[in-house]
């Protein structure tokens, strides 16, 4: 135990090596929807069920192991929601492109964001970003989460003339809303296992007034076959084929990049100059599982948002990141039992997440309009557009073109110009 809180340097950040163990635990209930939700989407894209689910978990597994190792940092990766839906129903459904070229694409651009990682180009992106856009993306996705959370709880719906509205309360909604009170109790008394406890507490609450649907099959054997190293590599090369790559690219790129640095600020995971800790290993880490994930068979992996769920918990070093990569290695083999944590468990924790990272506004001067705007902006649109990349490339394009409007072209980071042309081509060819 002492070679293991001195390779993580458990003590010496402020944590305990259970608190560590019950962080992973609260990150991987609140991402594991992602073993079931994910091969589901992969599914229509024409990729067999088992061999996405068998994808989906190792690329979890190994790639928040490395997180832990390699980059000390406790953060859950994972095939990323967004992008896997473009894989499937603009790339392979709307453009006709085969899921074995679509793999292929996913793989070139993990392979190109290592040579980026490498060449320090990602490491200067984030440290070119302002302390205030930083600030507004750990907030917006803040409000992202709690949005996530409420729909996952069944209390808001969509809605013809309001896009969303409230929904009419069921028992979905009931156990959801007493777990909130519950798990809110626990945060109010400062329990380390406040968001873990209210995610069991809300699960048990709905097997005994709901009941739980256990599946017919408990165990299946994990599918290697139908779709490991299946990628067309050689399709991509094709002019076709150039704005996909740029899109899986530069989506994944801020998708991580804006998600690790949200929660490495609220988390204060963050060195001595106020960047975020270990940020080129955990970046190189990140453009791993991108390529891995071409070649296990599914959409590009990402730092995810609910990696927040376990920092709020208590989670400061790699450790809860290897506590989540081993937790997800079970369901090779029992994949289905994931569906039992009813999604209305895991809404509480989201919304209390939401309501942790939203204090993150509080460092932002929006009377200064040049960082107010900007900032207002990547908020309010990381929850509205529900892309997170999207909230950001409006944060950088409006940033950048109110500071030159004012005539303060000179004190933005040059990596900030080369956003800008990016963040408007994501625009045009995303």
């Amino acid at each position: 135990m002492r070679s293991i809180d001195k390779y993580f340097k458990i003590t010496e950040s402020g944590s305990t090596p259970v608190t560590e163990i019950i962080a992973g635990l609260t990150t991987f209930l609140t991402m594991s929807y992602i073993i079931f939700v994910n091969p589901s989407i992969m599914k229509d894209a024409g990729i067999p069920y088992s061999g996405a689910l068998a994808a989906t978990v190792l690329v979890c597994a190994v790639s928040s192991v490395l997180m832990g190792v390699c980059a000390n940092l406790p953060y859950g990766v994972a095939p990323g929601m967004g992008i896997n839906a473009f894989f499937t129903y603009t790339l392979v459904l709307s453009k006709g492109v085969d899921y074995k070229t679509a793999l292929g694409a996913v793989f070139i651009s993990g392979i190109i964001f290592i040579i980026l990682t490498l060449l320090g180009i990602r490491e200067n992106i984030v440290k070119a970003i302002p302390l205030s856009l930083r600030n507004a993306v750990a907030a917006g996705i803040g409000i992202f989460i709690a949005f996530i959370g409420l729909q996952k709880a069944g209390m808001i719906k969509g809605s013809a003339v309001t896009l969303v509205t409230i929904a009419r309360p069921d028992a979905s909604v009931i156990l959801f809303l007493c777990g909130l009170l519950f798990t809110s109790i626990l945060v109010l008394k400062k329990k380390k296992i406040a968001l873990l406890a209210g995610i069991i507490f809300t699960t048990v609450l709905g097997m005994i007034f709901k009941g739980v649907e256990i599946p017919s099959s408990i165990v299946t054997m994990p599918d290697f076959k139908s779709v490991f190293f299946k990628l067309d590599i050689r399709g991509v090369f094709a002019v076709s084929m150039i704005a996909p790559v740029f899109t899986f690219l530069f989506t994944d790129m801020f998708d991580s990049i804006s998600t690790f640095m949200g929660v490495a600020q609220v988390a204060e995971l963050i060195d001595e100059e106020g960047q975020p800790k270990n940020v080129s290993r955990a970046l190189f880490v990140d453009a791993l599982s991108t390529t891995i994930s071409g070649l296990f068979g599914t959409s590009s992996g990402t730092t995810y948002i609910e990696s927040a769920a376990g920092v709020e918990e208590g989670g400061r070093t790699g450790l809860t990141a290897v506590v989540i990569g081993l937790l997800f290695l079970p369901f090779l083999f029992f994949g289905n039992l994931a569906a039992i944590i009813p999604s209305y468990a895991t809404a509480p924790a989201l919304i209390l997440v939401g309501a942790y990272m939203i204090t993150a506004a509080s460092n932002i001067d929006f009377r200064d309009f040049e960082e107010g705007i900007p900032a207002f902006l990547s908020i309010i649109l990381i929850p509205l557009t529900y892309s997170i990349t999207q909230g950001i490339i409006w944060g950088f394009i409006s940033y950048t073109l109110l500071k030159v409007a004012c005539g303060k072209y000179k004190a933005l980071h040059p990596m900030m110009y080369v956003i800008f042309v990016f963040s408007v081509l994501a625009l045009v060819y995303g």
